[in-house]
């Protein structure tokens, strides 16, 4: 069966957050935000999902405010996170990347809330599409959102795994280490390898990731293809042209 690369994210992202209660997605996240709408539409309407900068999926009166009680309140199922580059503690850094902070040699936009949802939300998903080792890095220059802490820390959130172009990574919290659990397809081990600045836990034999299926391409590519159109119209003219051309 044909489908994108976009296609495959998307539908990934959604079997990762079966059976939240509630989702949100932040700036600039067409991919995360078209995977929580398939979830919701895949749920049946018993997930709730919040697209931010969306005018019919975006509920927050307050926006970040509201996002960051929802959190603290426990009532945060799932949220994405992604960083300039991501470590094998699952740290990440959203500041800048060599010399001594702040006289940074890059500068990002900035870590705003992301350390704080990363210890309330219980299930985060790192989300990067692109895999290489400038990304992926033994250690972060700059941790704007630490990976797992100590016991004698309250922390209910914190990472499931890691997902990008490349591949699926589960995370081992009590280990601190990610585990490759599948591969996209047209892509290899060795490639994830090659490209990967940390070390990771590798099963004798790795899966492809599972695709869609005809039902859920079907789906994409009109129903969520419009409701993610709305935020990310230059997304959905990328992605899902004949959608595009039907609004």
């Amino acid at each position: 069966m044909t489908y994108s690369r976009q296609e495959l994210l998307i539908t990934t992202i959604a079997r990762l957050l079966a059976g939240c209660r509630l989702v949100a997605t932040g700036a600039s996240s067409p991919i995360p935000g078209a995977g929580a709408l398939l979830a919701r539409a895949q749920s049946g309407g018993r997930m709730r999902v919040n697209v931010l900068g969306s005018i019919r999926n975006d509920f927050l009166c307050d926006g970040g405010v509201e996002l960051f009680d929802l959190a603290g309140q426990g009532r945060l199922d799932a949220f994405f996170l992604g960083g300039g580059q991501i470590d094998g503690q699952a740290n990440i850094n959203l500041v800048g990347a060599g010399g001594d902070y702040p006289q940074t040699d890059v500068r990002w936009p900035g870590s705003f809330g992301s350390g704080y949802l990363y210890y309330l939300v219980p299930r985060v998903i790192l989300f990067r599409e692109e895999h290489t080792r400038r990304v992926l890095v033994p250690k972060v220059d700059f941790i704007s959102a630490a990976g797992p802490t100590g016991e004698a820390i309250y922390r209910p959130g914190g990472p499931i795994g890691l997902l990008t172009n490349l591949c699926w990574f589960s995370f081992d919290r009590q280990h601190r280490r990610f585990r490759l659990e599948s591969v996209h397809r047209g892509h290899s081990v060795e490639e994830v390898r090659d490209n990967t600045g940390f070390d990771f836990d590798c099963p004798d034999t790795v899966p492809e990731t599972a695709g869609p299926d005809e039902a859920t391409l079907q789906l994409l590519r009109t129903r969520i293809a419009a409701e993610i159109g709305e935020t990310y119209p230059r997304f959905v003219a990328q992605v899902f042209p004949d959608a595009a051309a039907a609004q």
